[in-house]
């Protein structure tokens, strides 16, 4: 099967790999995917293949809205989900969860 794909930086790896980390926070221009998408995942950095996700929904989130539940399913705290948002995306306020599950 060809499976559009998806790119996660290297750290997060380990994390979707185990399954501790069940959403992704992107900003509108990675809104397009869908639910029962399946998606290939690559690192950001090297396009190195390592899994393959479903999508199981899409919503949209502003910022401010972020909260522990978010937090825990990315497998940090609160105020690490806000830093590693802001860092990504530093002028940004409007995002997509994706929940996901490996496959």
């Amino acid at each position: 099967m060809n499976r559009e794909k998806i790119t996660f930086f290297s750290r997060f790896e380990a994390d979707i790999v185990s399954g501790k980390k069940t959403i992704t926070i992107r900003d509108k221009s990675e809104s397009y995917f869908h639910p029962n998408q399946e998606l290939a995942v690559f690192t950001n950095e090297t396009d190195r293949f390592f899994a393959n996700i479903k999508v199981l929904s899409v919503t949209p989130i502003q910022y401010d809205e972020l909260n522990d539940q978010h937090a825990q399913q990315e497998n940090m705290s609160l105020a690490e989900l806000k830093k590693v948002i802001r860092e990504i995306y530093p002028n940004d306020d409007s995002f997509f969860v994706i929940d996901f599950k490996l496959i």
